[in-house]
């Protein structure tokens, strides 16, 4: 699975529209790039509906969130259904804000994502906005899981049925990452235990990866869990290949650049080497 997911990427060279927040715009470039894919970043109201027709699948960010990016937001992902392109959601810091918990609810009521990303408080938190029925409480608090709401060992299997609830209450797969990642569908759930602490130190890690969601599910369209697994696992063994190249001179701004790197370079053989993951 992950060698075909990494190697359709590198083929087909996606086109991926990127409605991101400016924090990290050049880094997500970058990793789409990184990745064999092609970024274009577009806000520009009167442009984004033309832009998501000629890509491959369309990146929702709204970490630095306006009234016009909202719009912007909300037409670019009714187009993409509308030619049925992969859009991925991410609700960077929802609970921080009236206007952010507003947003993801007209996003969600009028755009279907494929994928939604997010730290599991943003996940939790979007459950609690939207009044799903899946058995939990959010202790979001701004762009940063909560350690209350963290995944461990030991509520690993409580974790991926919440995921799967939350996939069959939205429609979405859910990619709840963190120092234990789980990537699920209604009947499915990977486990991946890849990546390193200090890949929370980089600012905008999460919106590299929800980038990096756009490359794999726009060159795997027809299989969104697996594509959405595959980049998750790339990220967190790029996260630990670049860890490895940090010497004591390096900080988090050279980590930023080695994973990047290590994402153009990753072969096929080094993922499926270093991919610890389990299917629940």
């Amino acid at each position: 699975m992950l060698t075909e997911m990494l190697t359709n990427v590198r083929a087909h060279n996606p086109l991926v529209h990127n409605i991101t927040n400016y924090v990290t715009v050049n880094d997500c470039a970058n990793i789409v790039l990184a990745s064999g894919g092609s970024p274009i970043m577009a806000d520009g109201i009167d442009e984004v509906e033309e832009i998501t027709t000629i890509c491959a699948s369309l990146n929702i960010n709204i970490g630095t969130l306006n009234d016009a990016t909202r719009e912007a937001m909300v037409r670019a992902g009714k187009q993409a259904n509308k030619v049925n392109h992969p859009v991925v959601l991410d609700p960077v810091g929802v609970g921080a804000s009236t206007l952010r918990n507003e947003t993801i609810v007209q996003l969600l009521k009028e755009v279907q994502f494929s994928v939604i990303r997010g730290n599991i408080s943003e996940i939790k938190f979007i459950a609690d906005l939207l009044g799903l029925d899946v058995n939990t409480a959010s202790q979001s608090r701004g762009v940063d899981a909560s350690d209350e709401d963290k995944v461990t060992k030991d509520n690993l299997n409580e974790a991926a049925a919440f995921a799967k609830a939350m996939a069959r209450a939205t429609g979405s797969v859910i990619a709840m990452t963190g120092a234990i990642d789980v990537v699920a569908d209604t009947e499915k759930a990977y486990c991946i235990f890849n990546g390193h602490a200090e890949m929370s130190t980089i600012t905008g890690s999460g919106c590299q990866l929800s980038a990096l969601l756009g490359s794999y599910l726009g060159a795997n369209p027809t299989t969104p869990l697996d594509a959405a697994a595959a980049a998750v696992i790339v990220m967190g063994v790029c996260g630990e290949i670049g860890h490895e190249r940090m010497t004591d001179v390096d900080g988090n701004s050279s980590y930023r650049n080695y994973i990047i790197d290590a994402v153009q370079r990753l072969t096929s053989q080094q993922l499926e080497n270093k991919a610890r993951y389990e299917v629940r």
